[in-house]
């Protein structure tokens, strides 16, 4: 009786175990569960990121046009100075020696300007009288009334006194050609002189001071000189960036950009790109550095409006901003209003295998969508996302466009409305396939940084 009862308990076990594995109920694929998104017209702005310094748009490098010890300085940094302030001294003595000596020199010449100008004052009155007595016994040599030898020496010294005539006119030549040049060296000595003494050549703020009191500096006169300090215009701030040249076709002068600065914290400045660089600044190594970076320098002007109220600096200046602050930018290279989609929901099925290995969890963080979002750079491969309907999942090619931070135009494949995959990342970049039955997970709909602008 017993065994008749274990037959039956065994019996039942085994159709159970039939039943659940048919319906999927033991042994069955477990769903997915996965996020469900509808397609929607969004406003998507594509960005250039870069990251920079802060510098004056105006910036005016002051040095010294003379050598020597620098005995007087007037400024220090931060100081705002006015054009034409006096901002510092160099020692002015050995100049001053130079100055003497060409003053000299020049008072020695005008004294032989005036000799040699009484010396023609001489030669002429001899030459008249000369030439008077030389006429004279012309006339006498004529009529036969002197004689040959008497005549010969008349002539000699007519002729002896016009020499000494145009000898004097040339030397009193010379000598105010000599004058001059004197004068101009007491010119160049007063000049250099006066170098001595610097001022500010405009209007600004000492936003660098490299030199102290009692340095010694070297002129301009002598190569590059020695850089003293850097005056600079606090009214007008730009960012210098550096973009990388495969993002470089996309920004233009006038385009608008988001600047956050790091001394800021979560504050966002506007700006405007206002010059692009011709050439890559690493142009000069490239022939020596084979994996060189090259980047292009772009100038981003900070719109003075957007940081208005805000502190920061000394309280004086015009500009909350210090030279030098570190600051990333957001360069606006294009916009549209499309249908759109997340970032994360987009595959290429060439690079799914990668995708799973590049991502450890169902984490949707930032740096997920930034790995991706440089995977769909390339137009030229074929990208694809699954649409949601009945339970199961399909696989449909899209054609891209731009994207922001979060949403992808969808040029071509979906239409509005059309329930697609969204996430987790590695779910659709790894697990999903054609036809999959999935679970469905309602993402409430959130605005992105696009679509609230």
């Amino acid at each position: 009786m017993k065994l008749k009862y274990i037959l039956i308990a065994v019996g039942a076990l085994i159709v159970l175990l039939i039943v659940g594995k048919v319906t999927g109920v033991i042994g069955g694929d477990q769903a997915e569960k996965v996020t469900i998104e509808k397609t929607k017209t969004r406003n998507i702005i594509e960005t250039v990121t870069a990251s920079g310094k802060i510098k004056p748009e105006t910036e005016v490098k002051v040095s010294s046009e003379v050598s020597g010890e620098v005995v007087e300085l007037r400024v220090k940094e931060g100081d705002i100075v006015k054009k034409g302030q006096l901002l510092f001294r160099i020692r002015p003595d050995v100049l001053k020696s130079g100055l003497d000596r060409a003053s000299a020199t020049y008072s020695a010449q005008k004294a032989s300007v005036g000799s040699a100008a009484q010396q023609l004052k001489q030669a002429e009155a001899n030459f008249v009288n000369q030439e008077a007595i030389y006429k004279r016994n012309v006339e006498l040599f004529k009529k036969k009334v002197i004689s040959v030898s008497e005549y010969d020496a008349a002539k000699a010294a007519y002729v002896t006194g016009k020499t000494n005539l145009d000898g004097a006119k040339q030397s009193l030549v010379a000598a105010k050609y000599n004058l001059a040049q004197t004068g101009a060296g007491v010119q160049e000595a007063s000049a250099n002189l006066a170098k001595a003494t610097v001022f500010s050549p405009v209007d600004g703020v000492i936003s660098k001071l490299s030199v102290e009191l009692g340095d010694r500096v070297l002129g301009t006169a002598q190569f590059a000189g020695t850089e003293l300090m850097r005056i600079s215009n606090l009214n007008t701030m730009e960012v210098n960036v550096d973009v990388n040249e495969n993002d470089i076709n996309r920004v233009n002068v006038g385009d608008n950009a988001a600047i956050q600065v790091d001394a800021f914290d979560d504050k966002k400045f506007k700006g405007v790109v206002t010059e692009i660089a011709s050439s890559s600044k690493d142009i000069a190594v490239a022939a020596t550095t084979v994996d060189q970076v090259t980047n292009f320098v772009v100038k981003v002007r900070i719109s003075a409006d957007s940081y208005t109220g805000i502190k920061g600096g000394a309280k004086d200046l015009p500009s909350p901003f210090r030279p030098g602050l570190s600051a990333t930018v957001d360069i606006e290279s294009s916009s549209v209003k499309s249908l759109s989609v997340p970032i994360m929901a987009v595959f290429v099925e060439g690079l799914k295998k990668d995708a799973g290995k590049e991502d450890n969890g169902d984490k949707e963080e930032d740096p997920a969508a930034g790995k991706q979002k440089s995977k769909l750079n390339d137009k030229a491969i074929k990208q694809y996302v699954y649409t949601y309907a009945d339970g199961k999942v399909k696989k449909v090619e899209v054609t891209t466009g731009i994207q922001d931070d979060k949403y992808i135009q969808i040029k071509s494949g979906l239409k509005e409305g059309t329930e697609i995959v969204s996430g987790p990342y590695s779910t659709v970049q790894n697990k999903l396939k054609d036809g999959m039955k999935v679970e469905k997970d309602i993402k409430d709909q959130s605005v992105s940084k696009s679509e609230k602008k």
